[in-house]
């Protein structure tokens, strides 16, 4: 059995108890990119540092993807017949960036904006030679409470 690798190198950390996300941060203006990027997108400078980011925050939005999306992009192993909706959404990492990802959480009805998220690997395709392929996601730090 081979080891779970990521659907990209330096994306997160991986292996990883407790995943982070790898961003850059500009030595120049202090922009911080993720993913990571190598030339700042404000100031144009080359110089950065590599930054874990917080592996907690809140949702700033969401939406439901209730189709399977066109590929390319999307890699997906599933298939129009085998696709199951999910939901994205944009995660605030309060002081560092807004980022965008898939959410563990596939009803709707169970997420609310400012709820409070944490960062997860999970699973996302099976390469042809069997090896898992993992990505990173947000699920709700807590069930949310439904008002009766």
């Amino acid at each position: 059995m081979t080891e779970p690798r990521p659907v990209a190198e330096g994306l997160f950390t991986w292996p990883a108890a407790e995943p982070r996300l790898i961003a850059s941060e500009c030595a120049g203006c202090g922009l911080i990119s993720f993913p990571a990027a190598a030339h700042c997108l404000r100031c144009g400078d080359s110089e950065s540092a590599q930054r874990l980011l917080a592996d907690r925050g809140v949702l700033w939005t969401f939406t439901t993807q209730n189709f399977r999306p066109p590929s390319p992009p999307y890699d997906g192993d599933d298939t129009a017949e085998t696709f199951r909706p999910f939901t994205v959404g944009y995660v605030e990492l309060p002081g560092e960036v807004i980022v965008e990802a898939r959410l563990t959480e596939p009803d709707p009805e169970r997420l609310a904006i400012g709820q409070e998220m944490r960062l997860t690997v999970v699973p996302y395709s099976v390469d042809p030679d069997g090896t898992e392929v993992v990505t990173f996601a947000f699920a709700p730090a807590t069930a949310l409470v439904q008002e009766a």
